[in-house]
């Protein structure tokens, strides 16, 4: 297995750069596989989804597709990916945030009883928390 890091997925799924997106295609699609899958962090998860929302400016749903794209792919291993695709729902939903929704199904896979917030939005629609 080998870790990728945020800017190699990125350049993957938006395909934005002429020298760095083929590399990266390369890699992902031709050099990964099954046995031997690309791993994808939670922390790359998050960054992705900042960088897509903040920089690239793209919809809830297009950041929704892309995360959908990374967990679909057979050829990545996506940190506590069960949790991450609640995430991905809660976001399509319009539930909250993709941040807060993995915040939330995090503690409820580590066995929190609850997650305490000050968040009234996240405390109402969002599974895991419970407002301070």
């Amino acid at each position: 297995m080998i870790g990728l890091d945020t800017n190699v997925l990125l350049r993957y799924l938006v395909q934005d750069d002429p020298a760095q997106s083929p590399k990266a295609s390369e890699v992902i699609e031709r050099h990964l596989s099954k046995q031997n899958p690309g791993f994808v962090s939670l922390v790359c998860v998050l960054e992705i989804v900042w960088v897509l929302g903040s920089l690239y400016k793209r919809s809830r749903a297009q950041i929704a597709d892309h995360v959908e794209m990374l967990l679909a792919a057979d050829t990545l291993e996506v940190q506590n990916e069960q949790e991450v695709y609640q995430a991905v729902v809660a976001l399509r939903n319009g539930a909250g945030t993709f941040e807060d929704a993995l915040v939330g199904a995090l503690g409820v896979w580590r066995g929190c009883s609850a997650t305490l917030t000050f968040d009234q939005n996240a405390a109402k629609r969002l599974m895991g928390f419970q407002l301070l």
